[in-house]
């Protein structure tokens, strides 16, 4: 069995292998265009498909690689369109004890690999989900609102992937190719029921955001109404004040107390008698 484990798609010695082993030049021009959909495809001679490895950056968004990978039936040909750490330690782990493997074997511990790789990615974003939900009931801010909104195209971007995985491995359940063994059939059965349940939990984790942006848009309206309430009640409160003193502040004679000595202290009286009925008023109706 022989594993040519490529790091660059322009390297020369994958021409040299597409032409030894009479692979499509079609499935050479997918490995040297980035950003393929993970899929799978059948030809006389061998099976070409690609993965989707993933990789969590400093400032916590994911970034997706291209792995691709050529199944025949003496040979297994890796290309990695750029450097990712997980992809590169999966390859890693299973170079020492290649040679003594079949090539359907070793191609399945990949791919196996490739799934178990978005684990910590699931769990990370699991810890975000749940922060962001403690983080709008305490004090929902619009930093929090960003942080949503990220985490959300995150998920939408891992069900994408996840959800064109779970294709790659349902087509892999199905064929009859004599490039797989039938003992591996119960394996590819197992990554894929791994990969359905990272569905479930990308599902579920975009439930959680949702309700997240749902209770942040509530807090968000209450706070605007609890404001509005308060600047409206501190408006009609200041009314009867403003009617007195509009009304006094008029050059007319012959109004009450207006040549008295305590004209203006009888107008105070009047405005926070005025204020306190009003506030009565508010309290019998519920409106404060």
């Amino acid at each position: 069995m022989e594993w040519h484990d490529l790091r660059d798609p322009n390297d020369p010695e994958l021409d040299r292998l597409a032409e030894r082993h009479r692979l499509h030049s079609l499935h050479i021009e997918d490995c040297r265009h980035r950003g393929q959909n993970a899929k799978i495809e059948e030809e006389e001679n061998y099976l070409f498909a690609v993965l989707k490895p993933v990789e969590i950056n400093p400032d916590g968004s994911l970034e997706f690689s291209d792995l691709d990978l050529f199944l025949g039936r003496d040979f297994l040909i890796t290309v990695q369109e750029s450097e990712c750490r997980p992809a590169r330690q999966a390859l890693e782990k299973l170079r020492a004890n290649a040679a003594q493997q079949r090539p359907d074997i070793l191609f399945y511990k990949i791919a196996d690999a490739i799934v178990d790789s978005y684990l910590p990615v699931l769990d990370q974003q699991d810890e975000t989900c749940d922060a962001l939900q403690d983080e709008v009931l305490e004090r929902p801010s619009p930093a929090a609102l960003d942080r949503i909104f990220s985490a959300k195209r995150n998920l939408i971007e891992l069900r994408r992937v996840l959800a064109n995985t779970r294709d790659v491995m349902s087509h892999l359940q199905r064929t009859r190719s004599d490039l797989i063994a039938q003992d591996l059939w119960p394996f590819l059965r197992d990554v894929y029921d791994h990969v359905a349940r990272a569905l479930d939990t990308v599902e579920v984790q975009r439930d959680i955001l949702s309700g997240a942006l749902e209770i942040y848009l509530s807090s968000v309206s209450q706070r605007t109404n609890q404001v509005v309430k308060v600047l409206t009640v501190l408006g009609t409160i200041t009314l009867p004040a403003l009617l007195v003193t509009s009304f006094y502040g008029m050059n007319l004679r012959g109004l009450p107390w207006g040549d008295a000595p305590q004209g203006a202290w009888l107008a105070v009286g009047v405005m926070f008698l005025a204020t306190a009925a009003l506030l009565v008023l508010l309290r019998i109706f519920r409106w404060l």
